[in-house]
């Protein structure tokens, strides 16, 4: 018998998109072809360049630990990126390098809220920043958000949700899954919302340079320069397993979070910091753009084509690699829709119950990170899959 657990993991509940990539592993040991549109993982490998980086270091010897906010020259580079690409101006010491965006989100929560705090969110949305918060013993106040209103929060919904153990807010833009993006009207006007209740805003922009048709994910540090802003290497800039991201702390927090990451990680990965360095060379830019269009290019391909075929998209796709879609005509229960499409159809997508919201139970997450030719034949399959389960 196990020993009992933490009360405050009661409230934790499965990643489900896990358990369905584990079994649409077994499929494929089994022989069958699965296609995976389930995971937030970019098909890119890694630019070589910055493959090639790792390894220099490693040759040079750059193997030890390193600072607790990382390396100068890391964090030098983000700070040009930001002037160069958002016309901001950030004091590298005030940028963290950290072990992915989940590091930079413990290094958040820690550093701004207390254990009688409260963390307010919204949902639909990425399911561990929730977790996160929960592990942490921190209580969390869920906005609840819906097509109707794009997926973006009201300064009505979130004041509405608030209490005086209101401590900070999480944003996300762009959003996962819906792919939304916060306007800027609406991010001044949630900062305001923040100044007059002096919250902390943190704001989830991993996906910040994955925006398509025309639009632009401006940084939350466009109108409010003492906001944390939790990224990530792993989207964008292809190096999801070199598990590196950033925070950008506000002024005068610097060596609260150096203390704090000091004792939890001692430093970020080396040999990825160094990596990551070359993700900025103009080069790479170039090649990371290039990835980008043809994301872009997909999205329309399997936006026409899930509605095509009955799966209409229920959020404007403008950033992200995601759809969310609307599966209310076939079921009401996500998760066993997801299942048997994988059991049947060997399509792989996450269950909106996964990302929480009022319409959990009837939505499905697809991941277009696959050539345009692996996507029209998990349509195809989909489509055989719904004539047959729409005849039961």
């Amino acid at each position: 018998m196990l020993p009992e657990t933490p009360k405050r993991l009661d409230a934790i509940a499965p990643f489900y998109v896990m358990n369905l990539l584990a079994r649409a592993r077994e499929l494929e040991s089994q022989g069958h072809d699965v296609i995976h549109l389930e995971i937030g993982e970019p098909d890119f490998k890694t630019p070589d360049p910055v493959v090639e980086a790792g390894i220099q270091a490693m040759r040079d010897g750059n193997m030890g630990y390193t600072a607790a906010n990382g390396i100068p020259e890391l964090r030098q580079a983000i700070a040009r990126f930001y002037h160069q690409t958002q016309s901001v101006t950030v004091d590298p010491n005030r940028i963290f390098i950290t072990t992915g965006a989940s590091g930079a989100l413990q290094l958040a929560m820690l550093a701004c809220l207390d254990n009688d705090d409260a963390l307010l969110l919204t949902e639909p949305g990425y399911p561990c920043n929730r977790h996160i918060a929960e592990a942490l013993g921190l209580a969390t106040q869920v906005v609840d958000l819906d097509a109707k209103g794009a997926y973006l929060p009201t300064i009505d919904q979130l004041s509405a949700r608030a209490n005086h153990h209101t401590k900070a807010l999480l944003l996300a833009s762009p959003g996962n899954p819906t792919g939304s993006v916060i306007p800027t009207a609406l991010m001044q006007e949630v900062s305001d919302l923040c100044a007059d209740n002096h919250w902390h805003l943190i704001m989830d922009e991993i996906y910040s340079s994955l925006v398509f048709g025309g639009q632009q994910a401006k940084t939350v540090l466009s109108v409010n320069p003492g906001a944390w802003v939790v990224q990530s290497f792993s989207k964008y800039f292809q190096m999801t397993g070199w598990r590196l991201g950033w925070l950008v702390v506000p002024e005068g927090y610097e060596a609260v979070v150096s203390k704090l990451a000091q004792n939890l990680f001692l430093s970020a990965p080396t040999v990825a910091q160094y990596a990551a360095v070359a993700a900025f060379e103009p080069g790479v830019m170039d090649t990371l753009e290039q990835r980008r269009r043809l994301l872009a290019s997909r999205r329309d391909f399997l936006v026409a084509g899930l509605e095509s075929i009955g799966f209409p998209v229920v959020a404007a796709p403008d950033g992200a690699f995601y759809l969310y879609v609307d599966v209310s005509a076939y079921t009401d229960d996500s998760l066993a829709f997801c299942t048997e499409m994988l059991e049947q159809a060997h399509v792989a997508v996450a269950p909106g119950l996964d990302f929480g919201g009022v319409d959990a139970r009837t939505t499905v997450r697809f991941a277009y990170t696959q050539e345009v030719d692996q996507l029209s034949v998990a349509l195809t399959r989909m489509g055989d899959f719904i004539q047959k389960w729409s005849q039961k």
